[in-house]
């Protein structure tokens, strides 16, 4: 049997973008992709490929970039439990020293998108307790 890995940034960008976009359980319906950069290719420092809004508003609660090789989904709501999260379930994460601090949590692999999907309904579901 052969194992065929998806890591191509672009692609696993894709593949988040249609688990947010399309499931409606866990509180992700409260979600919508936004300003999506169709032309985004991905680069070494990563490219801007997507919003994640929430509310009324469409407050950007994350920022989806592609990079050659991975995605990375730039938390700016729910950080910390974004990052707990994101450790529980065994992805990259680190913090990003901006103000307000933000969360980074990357996807390396396609298998890797249904993982970040959880760290992204932990953190809404944080900021939503937290209302």
């Amino acid at each position: 049997m052969v194992e065929e890995r998806t890591t191509d940034g672009k692609r696993i960008a894709q593949l988040l973008s249609s688990e947010l976009d399309g499931r409606e359980d866990s509180g992700l319906d409260a979600l919508a992709v936004v300003n999506p950069d169709p032309d985004a290719e991905g680069t070494a420092a990563g490219e801007l490929a997507y919003e994640v809004a929430r509310g009324e508003d469409d407050e950007t609660f994350a920022e989806v970039y592609v990079h050659d090789d991975r995605a990375r989904i730039e938390f700016r709501e729910g950080v910390e439990t974004a990052a707990s999260a994101a450790e529980d379930v065994g992805l990259r994460v680190r913090p990003k020293a901006v103000e307000p601090p933000r969360t980074i949590v990357f996807a390396e692999d396609g298998a890797e998108v249904k993982r970040a999907t959880d760290v992204v309904v932990a953190a809404l579901q944080a900021v939503e307790d937290t209302g």
